[in-house]
């Protein structure tokens, strides 16, 4: 019986987890490429470059793609919320509500403005029509702050008291003021402008590598850098702030990303490492003193609480560790990239534009700068998928953090080992229908800008 609800447990998180770490993707997308996309219009209508309007078109069809699968996924784990762990909405349904329905209300109305912007290209007036975008992309990010929130309550849950296994003096707007959600939001909202914008950047710099007289993808790769590089170089300053705050009201998931096995003052930050649970250590690490204590409590005899102080058998997976150490390593890579971006603009006392459009001029400092680009297009993703799993194992056993467990709360339905399975399989077909899809976009943009340099007339992009 106890090897069933452990395998049950297990099933149950791991859909969960599949579903999130597609839906994550799908959602950071559609969160940065509609500001993108009214981006490249506003350009076009100052500069009249036609360039311009060829991206923003090009794009907005890709933000189409991103926001239907952005919806299907996200409801599949509204629903999964609530069948594969009923006992959570059961107790926590009325204080999560209203974020959740407040993100129902911001869904809908970038569904309507999206509908008007698609087919409102030569029915609106230039400046409605930019309004209209600009409406997607604030529905969008206000849908993915009000998800965030709830996300943020469950990692610092406040707004009620628990008694005799009862939620009761609930307060949903209190609920939703989680000393969480600020780190939290403004964390994951910059990771969603970063990751999706180095994308862009990469793929541009493909299409550039394999047509270089076509200028239009210059100008996407500067629309691309102007949200990855402030982003990049903010980040790190965001996810300090974040690391104290965890420390502060997650002792032991700051002990589980960092591998910190005793309570110490004064505690060194550990760069790398393979843990070792049976000698509760982390072996092979490059230690820098008293780094940890700097880090998490601003002091350097700051004391670090650590896995001991904790019941063994709620520690978290050793993966924490390493998926904390892999997003450190790639914030500290684009942080690099987009270091070196701003100072030669500065140096150079040029833009950003100028800055690109000079290194583009020079081939082989083009080769190195386009290529240096398409290295950095998947890091970003890479970066949000293993800082979720920090969030989100690094909380376990609690589904509440410290309120409620996730076993107490997981659905007694048999067989989900099968439908984790086939859940899976889905999440992979649509991968896969997607990249189909846009590689197809892709190619006619390619195709277009071909035909434009050969001075083929097109009605659109």
């Amino acid at each position: 019986m106890a090897m069933n609800t452990i395998t049950n447990i297990l099933a149950a998180r791991s859909q969960m987890s599949v579903s999130l770490a597609f839906h994550i993707v799908f959602a950071s997308i559609g969160i940065a490429l509609p500001a993108m996309v009214v981006t490249a219009e506003l350009l076009w209508l100052r500069t009249k470059n036609q360039g311009y309007l060829r991206i923003a078109r090009a794009w907005s069809r890709s933000m189409a793609v991103f926001f239907a699968l952005g919806a299907v996924s996200g409801t599949v784990l509204s629903f999964e919320l609530g069948l594969l762990f009923p006992g959570f909405m059961r107790h926590a349904g009325a204080i999560i509500g209203m974020p959740f329905s407040l993100e129902g209300f911001a869904f809908f109305t970038e569904a309507i403005f999206l509908g008007i912007y698609l087919y409102g290209w030569e029915k609106l007036k230039p400046w409605l029509h930019v309004c209209s975008g600009a409406i997607v992309a604030l529905s969008g990010l206000a849908s993915a702050v009000f998800v965030i929130m709830a996300n943020a309550w469950m990692n610092a849950p406040l707004g009620f008291r628990f008694v005799n296994g009862e939620f009761i003096d609930i307060d949903p707007i209190k609920a939703m003021l989680s000393p969480f959600g600020l780190h939290e939001i403004t964390h994951m909202l910059i990771a969603a402008y970063m990751s999706t914008a180095f994308a862009v950047a990469a793929i541009h710099a493909i299409m550039l590598r394999r047509n270089p007289g076509a200028t239009v993808h210059r100008k996407a790769i500067f629309i691309a850098l102007w949200f990855a590089v402030p982003c990049s170089l903010i980040q790190p300053l965001v996810g300090h702030y974040s690391g104290y705050q965890v420390a502060k009201y997650q002792p032991m998931k700051l002990a589980a990303m960092e591998g910190q096995f005793k309570t110490e003052e004064g505690a060194p930050l550990r760069i790398g490492g393979i843990i070792d649970m049976d000698e509760e250590k982390v072996k092979y690490a490059i230690e820098i003193p008293l780094g940890l204590s700097i880090l998490a409590t601003n002091s350097t005899k700051g004391i670090v609480h650590g896995l001991e102080e904790f019941p063994r058998v709620d520690w978290p997976h050793p993966i924490v560790h390493y998926s904390f150490q892999i997003m450190i390593l790639v914030g500290a890579i684009l942080f690099i990239a987009a270091a070196w971006i701003l100072a030669g603009s500065l140096i150079r006392q040029a833009s950003l534009h100028a800055f690109i459009n000079d290194k583009l001029s020079r081939p082989a400092m083009a080769k190195f700068f386009l290529y240096a680009l398409v290295l950095c297009g998947p890091l970003g993703f890479i970066a949000i998928e293993t800082g979720w799993i920090v969030t989100e194992v690094g909380r376990q056993p609690w589904i509440i953090y410290n309120v409620l467990r996730t076993a107490e709360t997981v659905t007694p339905m048999p067989g989900l080992v099968f439908t984790f399975v086939l859940l899976t399989l889905l999440y992979i077909g649509l991968a896969l229908a997607a990249t189909v899809i846009i590689l197809r976009q892709l190619q006619q943009f390619a195709a277009m800008e071909k035909a434009a340099q050969n001075g083929i007339q097109h009605g659109t992009a």
